[in-house]
C-alpha cells in the first residue's frame, strides 16, 4: 500500500480488496446500471439532435406573418328591415407585412435573434410543355435565407443559385413535370407577370408532399410574379435558444402588429414527443440510480457487520469515529466511480455496435451517433455521488459502534 495515502484511503482500499467477491459483484451491478443509462441517454440524445436539426434546418424557427384580415358583417334583405348581421370571414389575399423593413430592423436589434430574412410566399402554376402543377412559391434573399433554411444542404442535383431568372424546385415536382436541372419552366400566378425561369437545383427535404410543391426564386422575382411590388409576406428568423422560441414569438407579437409563429407551435406533436423522450430518460435514470444505491448500501451493511471486530480494533487503536465514517464513505464513492468507468465503456461500446448493425432500408445510418463528453462526466459524477449517499447509513452505523462491544462480538 502506498505509504503517503491517508489512513482512511488505506483502510477503505484494503477492505475492498479483502472482500474481492463482494466488490466485483457490486462493481458489475453498477457497471450494468451505468451502461444502461449511457446507452439510453446517448441513443435518445442522438435521435433528438437529429430530429431537431432536420426540422430546424428545413424551416424558420420563428416566422412573422401579416395579421388575419378582419371579418366583416354582411346584411341582406330590403332597405329599412332590421335583421341580425351575418359574419363572413374574408378570403385571405396575398398582402405584404405593413412596414416590414422597420420590423426587420427591430428584429435585427434583438440580442436573442441571430438571423432575419424577408420572404415573399404565394401560390403559382408551373408549366412545362403539356404538364402543369400548382406550386408554393417562396421568394428569398439567398445570402440571409440560406442561413435560416439550409437549402444548400438538401440539394440533390445542381446547386443553390438564385439569380433573377433562376428557380430551385423539389424532386417530386421535377418528376411530375418531367424536368431536370437546366430545363426552363413557365411560372405564372393569378396576379403579376408570368416569367420563364431556369431550374438550377433540385431539393429534397425528406417529405414527399413538400417536395411536390416547393419552389424557390429570388425575392424580386416572386414580388413581380405575385403582384406585390416591394412587399413581403413573411419574415423568417432563427434564435440563439431554440427552446425559448415560443416565448420570444409571443413577445414580438405583443410589440408589433404581426402574427408570430414559433417552430414549437408549428411542430407541436414533435415537441411533445421530444419532451416525452426526455421524461422517459429521466425516469430510467432515477430507477437505475435507485437500484445501484440499494445494491451499494446492502453490500456495505454486510461489510460493517462482518468487520465489526476490525472496526472495534481500529477504534481501540485511536481511530476516531469520523475516520471510520470516512472509510465507509470512501468505499461507496470508489465503488460508484469504478463502476461508472466500466459502465461508461460498456454503454459506449453497446451504442457503437448498435449503430453499426442497425441500418435504414437503403443501407444508410438511421441518424448520426453523438458521443457527448458531458454525458460521461455527468454519469460518473452521478454514480460516485450515489455511492457516497448509499454508503451514508452503513458508515454512520460503523462510526457509532462501541469499540469494546465490537471486539467482544
Amino acid at each position: 500500500m502506498t505509504p503517503w495515502l491517508p489512513f482512511e484511503w488505506i483502510a477503505a482500499i484494503r477492505f475492498l480488496r479483502e472482500g474481492r467477491m463482494q466488490t466485483m459483484f457490486i462493481i458489475t451491478g453498477i457497471a450494468i446500471g451505468v451502461g444502461v443509462i449511457v446507452f439510453m441517454s446517448g441513443l435518445l440524445s442522438s435521435l433528438q439532435t437529429s430530429l431537431i436539426k432536420r426540422v430546424l434546418t428545413s424551416q424558420p424557427q420563428i416566422q412573422l406573418l401579416p395579421p388575419d384580415q378582419i371579418a366583416r358583417p354582411l346584411r341582406g334583405g330590403r332597405p329599412g328591415e332590421i335583421e341580425d348581421p351575418t359574419i363572413q370571414r374574408p378570403s385571405q389575399r396575398v398582402v405584404s407585412i405593413d412596414q416590414w423593413r422597420k420590423i426587420r430592423d427591430h428584429m435585427l436589434a434583438m440580442s436573442e435573434i441571430t438571423n432575419v430574412s424577408p420572404t415573399m410566399a404565394g401560390s403559382a402554376l408551373a408549366v412545362r410543355g403539356d404538364a402543369s402543377r400548382a406550386i408554393t412559391l417562396s421568394g428569398v434573399e439567398p445570402a440571409t435565407y440560406f442561413n435560416i433554411v439550409r437549402v444548400p444542404d438538401y440539394i440533390t442535383a445542381g446547386f443553390a443559385r438564385l439569380a433573377s431568372d433562376d428557380i430551385i424546385i423539389g424532386i417530386e415536382l421535377a418528376k411530375d413535370l418531367g424536368a431536370v436541372v437546366g430545363d426552363r419552366l413557365n411560372v405564372k400566378a393569378a396576379a403579376g407577370v408570368p416569367v420563364v425561369l431556369t431550374i438550377t437545383g433540385l431539393v429534397d427535404f425528406g417529405n414527399k408532399g413538400a417536395n411536390a410543391r416547393i419552389a424557390y426564386v429570388a425575392l424580386r422575382t416572386a414580388q413581380s410574379l405575385l403582384g406585390v411590388t416591394g412587399g413581403v409576406t413573411t419574415i423568417d428568423m432563427t434564435v440563439r435558444d431554440i427552446y425559448a422560441a415560443d416565448t420570444i414569438a409571443q413577445r414580438i407579437q405583443a410589440a408589433d402588429r404581426v402574427q408570430a409563429d414559433s417552430w414549437i407551435v408549428t411542430n407541436a406533436q414533435l415537441f411533445t414527443a421530444i419532451k416525452a423522450q426526455g421524461s422517459s430518460n429521466l425516469v430510467i435514470r432515477v430507477f437505475v440510480g435507485l437500484s445501484v444505491a440499494f445494491g451499494i448500501a446492502a453490500v456495505l451493511v454486510v461489510s460493517v457487520i462482518q468487520r465489526s471486530k476490525d472496526i472495534g480494533i481500529l477504534r481501540a487503536m485511536g481511530a476516531s469515529s469520523g475516520q471510520v465514517l470516512r472509510v465507509f464513505l470512501l468505499q461507496g464513492g470508489l465503488l460508484g466511480f469504478v463502476g461508472s468507468l466500466v459502465g461508461s465503456a460498456l454503454g459506449a461500446g453497446g451504442l457503437a455496435i448498435w449503430h453499426a448493425s442497425v441500418r435504414a432500408a437503403d443501407g444508410k445510418e438511421i441518424f448520426p451517433l453523438l458521443f457527448e463528453p458531458s454525458l460521461f462526466v455527468s454519469t460518473a459524477a452521478l454514480a460516485t455521488l450515489t455511492g457516497l449517499l448509499a454508503a451514508t447509513a452503513p458508515a454512520l452505523r460503523a462510526a457509532r459502534l462501541d469499540p469494546v462491544e465490537a471486539i467482544r462480538g
